[in-house]
């Protein structure tokens, strides 16, 4: 793919959007960073990306230590400074969840992507330039009864880069919002009920790169789920908390 960008961080790389991701940003002069929590996974995409002729730099991290992520990309970006970062790392749990749970999936849904982008932002202020695409989900417009954490830390990663993009456009600054809807990956395999209009992972992620290569400001899809999750927004609750209780519980007593 031919793109503006010449090297690029991604995490979550070694399973669904991220390796969609890094093998299509993957080409000649390219640079990647890429992370993940699988080595087995994140060695077979640095592999696939280098066939294709990028220049593949792979670590296993948490996104959760901050400590760790500072020193990590910090590092890289001394090296060969980041042009886009796209901080895609997450969790999702499937059923009941407790209070662990809860603050776990936050913590890398959302602590994560706090880790993976403030390094880079002093770098970026004092080049003038750069582009942060934020992972968050159509799951963040409503709080959902069946993905309490998920959706509460994807609603907060909408409003942290909604929130960002003003001030940094100013230093020359690009911030994405990315809001998918099902897509195909090791998180919703799990899911035990119908996901309509499901996409893979390559095709999201060719969506998705062609969003921040405009620097789309959201890019929120497809689009008959991106009006369902609007509408959901938008409408009072009185109404809307008997329609989401009546999903759940369908959900719910679906076999896995």
């Amino acid at each position: 793919m031919a793109t503006k960008f010449r090297s690029i961080l991604i995490t979550g790389a070694s399973s669904g959007i991220g390796a969609a991701l890094a093998r299509h940003y993957a080409a000649k002069d390219i640079t990647l960073f890429l992370t993940g929590r699988d080595q087995t996974r994140l060695d077979a995409v640095k592999a696939a990306c280098e066939e294709r002729g990028a220049a593949v730099f792979a670590a296993t991290a948490d996104v959760t230590d901050k400590e760790a992520m500072d020193r990590l990309i910090s590092a890289w970006d001394a090296g060969i400074p980041i042009d886009l970062v796209i901080a895609n790392a997450g969790l999702s749990q499937k059923g009941e969840e407790s209070r662990e749970s809860v603050e776990k999936i936050i913590a890398v849904n959302l602590g994560g992507v706090i880790n993976t982008i403030y390094p880079l932002i002093p770098a970026m202020k004092k080049r003038g330039c750069g582009q942060i695409a934020v992972l968050s989900s159509l799951a963040g417009f409503r709080g959902m009864p069946t993905a309490v954490s998920y959706s509460a830390a994807k609603n907060a990663v909408r409003a942290l880069g909604d929130a960002l993009r003003p001030t940094l456009k100013s230093y020359g600054i690009g911030v994405n919002v990315i809001c998918p809807g099902f897509i195909k990956t090791p998180l919703t395999d799990v899911n035990p009920f119908p996901m309509p209009f499901l996409m893979s992972a390559e095709k999201a992620a060719a969506i998705i790169a062609r969003a921040i290569e405009k620097n789309k400001k959201r890019l929120l899809f497809p689009l008959p789920m991106a009006i369902s999750a609007w509408l959901l927004a938008s409408l009072p609750v009185w109404l809307t908390d008997p329609l989401i209780t009546k999903m759940a519980h369908k959900k719910r007593k679906m076999p896995s």
